[in-house]
């Protein structure tokens, strides 16, 4: 069919656009993790097609687009060809400061007919600390520097001033100013090539429509061979001594799913605050991946999700909360929660946890007469399945990002490994036990500010039908004066020789050992 053969060459755009931006791009965090994602929009800023990215930046995108279309609206801001727009503003954008958000408009014959939507994690977007990722934030001031949606292009020409107040403020601007190049080539691509399908096609807008609907259609299918109901379920972030409560009601019908997050913890001085693109991104994740077979990740999906967060909560804080570990860990744990409340409706369907942390680890000081910022995530264990156990070292959930290869990090900042292997016994016991998580350990060559953010380091993972939790995390400190600390989402200082072992969680277990 017509349709479908427009729709798979859409999705083919985007998986182009983001090697593109891959391979462009100088920072390893974008080059060698591929943290970064793309989508195909319409004219109406609906999803037409993603590439298979990131999950925490792939279900924002149905936020964010609409949140930044009709800032550009309010604002009265028109696009012209050759124009890109770039904020990231979490509140608009849809999920933190470092992931900044490139929207770029697609004219055929005149008319506005599609954009290409990107967002890449900067390593530095300012900030008092490396990486711009701070556990000791309590507003979004003190994670980075704001920048609200700017024309960073202008009729193909680059906004100097803009271009110039980014590259003041963010820490490593060589990086930056390479990232983003990298951001509007690979957006330049995805527009030649949405213009070579109208060329080919003609006005491709019906086409787009029937595989949005198609989408829909599927989604809907799966979603009413499901047991109606309220489905509840609690999950906790472990954070500064605390356990902060996620609840969850989530109603399945014949028109889709509906999450009430009521009774969810209020929004906190902490950077947890999860933004509403980010909470939709996690619950669309979970409800995604309990459909079985194909369909299309698009609008026609995304529309059958409701959300119910209240406002000045952990899962929809008010502007100016920080957010950065929002998209990182309370991500995590929204899309644990749901994954619970479907275990109850979908019995034999649904794995137990997994570890639940992106383990996020951020370094940085000046070193060679250069400021440098190292960040990175760190795999664990997935939980065990009905019908086999988990895998062990992998990313989990909503990250899906690679690691940085150890060689291009002892090559590029001044840190040695000394450990990177498989922590054996880290799953829980289970009739399907689940995955090990890792264990990372490095040293540090010169004198090194060290920030983390974590969780699952109190409470491991849950298990399923009598399966046993998997281990908690662990973080050590061995100084190189013999003394050993432990450590948990907080900033040290590293001294040169200074050794930082990273423990994982483990996946839960499922079923009775």
């Amino acid at each position: 069919m017509r349709w479908e053969v427009v729709h798979r060459a859409t999705e083919y755009i985007a998986e182009e656009v983001g090697i593109a931006l891959r391979n462009s791009a100088f920072s390893p965090n974008i080059r060698e993790r591929m943290d970064h994602s793309v989508a195909v929009v319409d004219a109406e800023g609906r999803i037409v097609a993603q590439a298979e990215h990131i999950p925490v930046h792939l279900g924002s995108f149905h936020v964010g687009v609409h949140n930044l279309l009709e800032y550009l609206m309010r604002e009265g801001v028109e696009l012209e060809d050759g124009d890109a727009v770039l904020t990231n503003d979490p509140y608009i954008s849809g999920t933190h400061l470092n992931d900044v958000m490139v929207l770029y408009p697609v004219f055929w014959r005149g008319r506005l007919d599609a954009y290409i939507a990107s967002k890449a994690h900067y390593v530095d977007v300012g900030g008092p600390l490396p990486a711009s990722l701070n556990p000791r934030a309590k507003t979004i001031y003190e994670e980075g520097v704001v920048v609200p949606p700017v024309k960073i292009l202008r009729r193909g020409a680059m906004n100097k001033e803009a271009l110039s107040f980014i590259l003041e403020n963010f820490k490593t601007p060589v990086v930056a100013r390479g990232d983003l190049e990298a951001q509007l080539a690979a957006s330049r691509v995805g527009a030649a090539r949405v213009k070579d399908l109208f060329e080919r096609f003609g006005d491709v807008s019906e086409q787009w429509n029937e595989a949005i609907e198609y989408g829909r259609r599927l989604a809907l299918a799966e979603i009413a061979t499901w047991p109606p109901g309220r489905y509840e379920a609690e999950d906790y972030l472990d954070w500064g001594g605390e356990l902060l409560p996620i609840r969850l009601a989530l109603e399945i019908s014949e028109k889709g799913v509906r999450a009430d997050f009521e009774g969810t913890a209020r929004q906190v001085d902490a950077p947890l605050n999860a933004v509403l693109g980010v909470t939709f991104s996690a619950v669309s994740f979970a409800v995604r991946s309990a459909i079985r077979g194909y369909i299309p990740t698009n609008y026609g999906f995304y529309s059958l999700i409701e959300l119910d967060a209240p406002a000045g909560s952990i899962v929809n804080p008010l502007k100016p909360a920080a957010v950065g570990a929002g998209n990182l860990e309370t991500s995590q744990r929204v899309a644990d929660v749901t994954f619970l409340a479907l275990s109850k409706a979908l019995p034999g369907r649904i794995p137990a946890a997994g570890s639940g942390t992106m383990m996020n680890v951020m370094m940085g000081g000046f070193w060679q007469g250069r400021y440098w910022s190292y960040y990175e995530t760190i795999g664990g264990g997935t939980g065990g399945r009905p019908n086999g156990p988990g895998v062990s070292g992998v990313h989990v959930n909503m990250t899906n990002t690679l690691n940085t290869p150890i060689e291009i990090a002892e090559r590029e900042y001044p840190i040695r490994f000394t450990a990177y292997r498989i922590r054996e016994g880290s799953g829980g016991r289970g009739r399907y036990p689940g995955g090990d998580g890792i264990v990372r350990a490095f040293k540090a060559l010169a004198p090194t500010t060290l920030s983390i953010i974590a969780s699952r380091l109190a409470v491991g993972p849950w298990g399923l039908e009598g399966g046993e939790p998997g281990k908690p995390g662990k973080i050590t400190i061995k100084r190189g004066s013999g003394r050993v600390e432990s450590m948990g989402s907080e900033t040290v200082t590293l001294a040169e020789g200074d050794e930082v072992v990273i423990e994982t969680p483990g996946g839960g277990g499922y079923g009775k050992p």
